[in-house]
């Protein structure tokens, strides 16, 4: 794993919608355009709320139907440990691998604020979360694919692994960005580049932008156009 971020390093990322940090991270080339952010499973809960960025902390769970062992989920403290494992702010991200993925929730009112006071800024999970005027007041980030009325049996199943959050492969321990959008991981190796380039970005948008808005006439829109894509960053 790569040296975790400055928090000044952070704060500049936080600074970006995930659009911005996705049109950064096409320029460098590092992956495909269709990897590395998560699809129509999975939706902010609080659209709202500022961009959150973090670390990942994995956790699989399944809620629709009993645990082989043991009882109530809250009796399961043992993936706390797994939280210091990594830097923060971190993201709890957790994968609902039962056959009715979404049926309970895991995280409601009181995990979300043990979650916090262990260092994370949000949850992202292809199941559901609870309470949500609660994490919401808490300032508590949630991604989800819906909301759930009862925790269900929602006991957990493995920590630390690789999982898979509506198309977006997650490792442990990878940076996640999200806002409104969605939520994009952001190799770590350009990760300290990002910022800067999204700016130089950002300035030529705003640029042909304008163009749109005065009476340009189109072959002047298409020579902006053409300059804007083959210009370097």
């Amino acid at each position: 794993m790569e040296a975790p971020l400055t928090p000044d390093q952070l704060q500049a990322l936080r600074r970006l919608s995930t659009c911005a940090v996705a049109n950064a991270i096409e320029t460098f080339e590092t992956r495909l355009r269709n990897e590395g952010f998560s699809g129509a499973g999975v939706r902010a809960m609080f659209p709202q709320q500022k961009p959150v960025v973090g670390y990942a902390v994995t956790v699989k769970i399944r809620c629709s139907s009993p645990p082989a062992t043991g009882h109530n989920y809250l009796e399961h403290t043992q993936w706390w440990n797994e939280i210091g494992k990594y830097p923060g702010p971190r993201m709890v991200v957790i994968e609902d691998v039962g056959p009715q993925s979404g049926l309970g929730a895991l995280v409601g009112e009181v995990h979300a604020n043990i979650l916090r006071a262990l260092g994370c800024v949000g949850v992202v999970t292809n199941g559901a979360v609870r309470d949500l005027p609660a994490l919401e007041s808490l300032g508590f980030a949630a991604f989800a694919s819906c909301a759930a009325v009862s925790h269900a049996y929602a006991h957990l199943v493995e920590m630390g692994t690789p999982v898979e959050i509506a198309g977006l492969k997650i490792q442990p321990g990878d940076l996640l960005h999200g806002d409104c959008h969605g939520l994009i991981s952001i190799p770590a190796e350009i990760a300290t580049e990002i910022p800067t380039v999204a700016a130089r970005m950002m300035d030529r948008e705003r640029e042909l932008i304008s163009l749109c808005k005065a009476d340009a006439d189109i072959e002047a829109l298409r020579s902006a156009v053409r300059k804007f894509r083959s210009a370097p960053v």
